[in-house]
C-alpha cells in the first residue's frame, strides 16, 4: 500500500545518523517481512531498487498508524528497542526483496512491517571531521558533538575519465626507509600491503600515517577487533596523527553491511578532500575483510560461489573500489594503502591475486624476517612498485637496483650459507655480498617512522660506498 507522511516529519529525519533524504520524497510504499534465514530478510514488497535503504518495524509498532512516536530508523538500534532497524535491499525478484540490517535482527518476525526510504544514502563531509573517529554513518564514536560538516556526497562516486588523470610525478614520502629507499611510492599510486596475522601490519600502518607527507589521512578500520581499534589510535597513531586524520570504523562485531559501508564512506571523504586540491592518504585495513563482508551479502542475495566461496560481485567491487583512488584534475590525489590480511600466509589466494593485478604495486611483509627480528619485515623481493621508474632519476635506480642485486644473491644462497655448505672463497661476489649483509640488514631495519627521504637514501648511499671503492655519487632528490 501507499501511504503519504507528512512533510515536517521526514524534515525531522534528515538530520538522522542513518541517512538523509534529499529531495525529501513525500511517497513511501511498505512491505511485510515473508521469511528471515540468518541475516538475510525476505519481504514481499515494497517497490525499490537494488542499494536502496529500508526501514524494518517491528510487530506492534505504532508507526504503520501514522502516530510519530517511533521516531527514524537509526542502524545501532534493533526491533527490541521498538524502533525500526535499518536495513539495504540486496536483491530483487518478482514482488520480493532481499534486505540485509546495519544492526541487529533480534525482534524481528514474519509480519513485520518494512518500508522504504527512497533513498540510497550517503556520507557528511567537511573539515570538522579531521581528528575525529565516525562509524560507517558518520556518528561520533570518540564521545564529542556530531562533526560539524559541509555536505552529502554520495557513497558511491562515478569513476573518472582515464584520460582526465594527470600522471603521477612526486614521490610520497612516508618516513619509513625500506619503502622510501628500494619501494619508492608516488602521490596518487595505490598499493597493497600484504602481510598473515601479527606480522607487524598494524605497526607500519601507524609509522606511515603518523609521519606521511600528505595534508589529509583518512583511515577506515575495517572488520578490527574493537580492543586494537583503541590501541591503534593511541599508541600507533598518536594526537599529532590523529588531528589531521579522519578515522573510519566498523569493527569486527559490526554487520557484513556496516562493513562495506565504512569502506566506501572512507572512500567517499577521500574524494571530498581531494577535490579541494588536497593530498590524501587513504589507509584500508583490511580490504580482506571488506572482501569477506561483500561474500556474505553476495551468497545471502542468491549469487553463486566461486573462488573460495567469493562471489562475483566482490571481483567486481575491488577493482571499482580502488580506481577511484589516484590523481585528479583537482591537483589533489587520493595515495591508498589497502592492507591485505593473507589467509594460511597463501599470496596466490583469490583476493590477494586479483588485487595485485588490479594495484599500483604491493608490499610483502614475511613472516620469515619478522622471525628473525627484522621490522618492518618488508621482503623488498617480493614486493614492487610500478611508478618507481618514472619518479627517481636514473642515478638514484641504479643504487636501488645494486641494493636489490645483492639481497637477492644472499637470498639465493642462505640456505647453503646457514647449513655450512659454501666455502669461502668459492664466490667472490657472494664473499663481498656477505661482508656487507650486516649494515644493510640494520639499514632495512626501523623502530621509528619519520626519517626524511633524503637521510634514508643518503644511509644507503654510504652504505654502496663502503661497498665499492669508487662509488658513482647520488644526487639526493634526483628526478628522472
Amino acid at each position: 500500500m501507499t501511504t503519504s507522511l507528512p512533510e515536517n516529519r521526514l524534515r525531522r529525519w534528515a538530520g538522522n545518523r542513518c541517512t538523509r533524504l534529499t529531495p525529501p520524497a513525500l511517497l513511501r510504499q511498505f512491505g511485510t517481512v515473508r521469511t528471515l534465514r540468518g541475516l538475510a530478510i525476505e519481504a514481499e514488497g515494497p517497490a525499490c531498487a537494488v542499494g536502496e535503504l529500508c526501514a524494518i518495524w517491528p510487530l506492534g509498532s505504532p508507526w504503520p498508524d501514522g502516530r510519530d512516536t517511533a521516531g527514524p530508523p537509526c542502524a545501532g538500534a534493533h526491533a527490541g528497542d521498538g524502533a525500526a532497524t535499518l536495513a539495504e535491499v540486496v536483491g530483487v525478484r518478482a514482488g520480493l526483496v532481499t534486505l540485509m540490517p546495519f544492526g541487529a535482527v533480534q525482534g524481528l518476525a514474519p509480519g513485520c512491517t518494512v518500508q522504504a526510504l527512497g533513498a540510497s544514502g550517503g556520507v557528511r563531509v567537511g573539515d570538522g571531521l579531521l581528528g575525529r573517529v565516525i562509524d560507517a554513518f558518520g556518528a561520533p564514536l570518540d564521545g564529542l558533538a556530531a562533526p560539524r560538516t559541509d555536505r552529502l556526497v554520495p557513497l558511491h562516486a562515478a569513476p573518472q575519465n582515464p584520460m582526465q588523470r594527470p600522471r603521477i610525478a612526486s614521490v610520497l614520502e612516508t618516513g619509513v626507509r625500506a619503502i622510501d629507499g628500494l619501494l619508492t611510492l608516488g602521490r596518487g599510486q595505490r598499493v597493497g600491503i600484504f602481510a598473515g596475522s601479527g606480522v607487524g601490519k598494524s605497526t607500519l600502518l601507524g609509522m606511515i600515517a603518523r609521519h606521511v607527507q600528505a595534508d589529509v589521512n583518512v583511515i577506515a578500520l575495517i572488520g578490527e577487533r574493537g580492543r586494537e581499534v583503541r590501541e591503534f589510535i593511541d599508541r600507533q597513531l598518536g594526537p599529532e596523527g590523529l588531528a589531521r586524520s579522519v578515522v573510519v570504523v566498523a569493527s569486527a562485531d559490526q554487520p557484513a553491511l556496516a562493513r562495506i559501508r565504512a569502506a566506501h564512506a572512507a572512500v567517499a571523504i577521500a574524494e571530498h578532500f581531494r577535490a579541494l586540491g588536497r593530498h590524501v592518504v587513504l589507509t584500508m585495513d583490511s580490504v580482506t575483510r571488506l572482501a569477506m563482508a561483500r561474500r556474505e551479502v553476495g551468497l545471502a542475495a542468491g549469487e553463486p560461489p566461486t573462488a573460495r566461496g567469493y562471489t562475483p560481485s566482490v571481483f567486481a567491487e575491488l577493482p571499482a573500489l580502488c580506481e577511484r583512488c589516484g590523481t585528479a584534475p583537482s591537483g589533489g590525489s587520493i595515495t591508498a594503502l589497502f592492507t591485505v590480511l593473507v589467509e594460511g600466509d597463501d599470496f596466490n589466494e583469490p583476493i590477494s591475486d586479483t588485487l595485485r593485478a588490479v594495484l599500483d604495486g604491493h608490499i610483502v611483509l614475511s613472516r620469515q624476517l619478522a622471525q628473525r627480528g627484522q621490522y618492518p619485515a618488508v621482503d623488498v623481493l617480493q614486493s614492487a612498485s610500478r611508478v618507481l621508474g618514472d619518479i627517481v632519476g636514473p642515478h638514484e635506480r641504479a643504487l636501488l637496483q645494486h641494493a636489490v642485486r645483492v639481497l637477492a644473491l644472499l637470498e639465493r644462497n642462505r640456505q647453503a650459507v646457514e647449513l655450512g655448505l659454501y666455502e669461502r672463497g668459492s664466490n667472490p661476489e657472494l664473499d663481498h655480498a656477505l661482508a656487507h649483509e650486516a649494515p644493510l640488514r640494520e639499514w632495512l631495519r626501523q623502530t621509528e617512522g619519520g626519517m626524511p627521504r633524503a637521510q634514508a637514501m643518503q644511509g644507503l648511499q654510504d652504505w654502496h660506498a663502503a661497498w665499492s671503492p669508487t662509488p658513482t655519487p647520488i644526487p639526493q632528490g634526483a628526478t628522472a
